[in-house]
């Protein structure tokens, strides 16, 4: 990760992001399944980062969701975070806290709680810690999913950097530095089939901000940034766009062709973003 993204990072609203491609890697479940987003604990400010509730007795096929019972508690660290000894004792708290948090004695049966620590770094000491102090044995599933057998409440990392591709498509996405701009584009085509959903414009809106540049590469992304730069695109017709928002898109396309073979990336980038200059180009470029 570069040193201008890792500076970045603390500004990022990583957490709804992560919560809508959470329901996006589940939703051939959803059905079955409730989702809260930061469920308070008691009257004070605790709060579970996720909790999924099984509202069915169904499977769940998911292999993120495979573990789940009907409580599912649900940890989340950002790419820039974590997931260290003291986070975990946290965590584990918090799902002792919500069996003890009902109205009612044994409302909620430690049989039906799960724990999923998710995180895009390997929690190397953290594993190491409960392997040698707790006795537990960490076994890997698959791609980024891992195990951690030897307790009462069924517990499993989610290493989303790890996590395939093709089976986990935007929660990988959302916890990795696009290598190129072929990835772009396909993610790109993957997202123009769910744009009108708020789950995938939240979790591609994070994507977007954090490989600005690899998708600013791509030749093909008018009709994406007409969806993700609104306010730029808005700024445009503001400023006369005669033959309308074709022309604005097909102008800036062009502004973008001639800028990248030019390998004027910051160029481009600052005209996204001013669009007193975007206009200076277009007039500069004769377009």
């Amino acid at each position: 990760m570069r040193k201008e993204q890792r500076e970045e990072n603390h500004v990022f609203q990583w957490h709804p992001a992560f919560y809508a491609g959470l329901q996006i890697e589940l939703e051939e479940e959803s059905e079955h399944l409730m989702f809260e987003n930061e469920h308070q604990l008691g009257t004070k400010p605790r709060a579970i980062d996720v909790l999924v509730i099984k509202k069915t007795n169904e499977r769940i096929s998911s292999n993120i969701g495979e573990i789940f019972r009907r409580y599912n508690i649900i940890e989340y660290k950002s790419p820039s975070d974590y997931m260290g000894i003291d986070d975990f004792y946290k965590v584990y708290a918090y799902a002792c806290l919500y069996k003890a948090d009902q109205k009612e004695a044994d409302a909620v049966s430690i049989d039906e709680i799960t724990i999923t620590i998710a995180c895009s770094r390997y929690p190397r000491k953290l594993i190491q810690h409960l392997e040698s102090s707790r006795g537990y044995f960490v076994r890997k599933k698959e791609k980024g999913i891992y195990y951690v057998m030897g307790d009462k409440i069924p517990i499993q990392m989610v290493l989303l950097h790890q996590l395939s591709g093709e089976k986990n498509l935007w929660l990988h996405s959302l916890s990795v530095e696009m290598s190129g701009r072929e990835e772009a584009e396909s993610l790109l085509k993957e997202y123009e089939k769910h744009k009108r959903d708020k789950k995938y414009r939240s979790v591609m809106d994070m994507i977007v901000r954090v490989n600005r540049e690899r998708f600013l590469e791509v030749k093909k992304m008018c009709q994406a940034l007409e969806e993700l730069m609104a306010d730029e695109l808005e700024d445009m017709r503001k400023k006369g766009q005669e033959d309308g928002r074709k022309e604005g898109i097909a102008r800036f396309a062009k502004l973008s062709g001639i800028l990248l073979r030019q390998n004027q990336q910051d160029l481009l980038l600052k005209a996204t973003e001013d669009g007193d200059y975007m206009e200076q180009l277009f007039q500069k470029y004769k377009i």
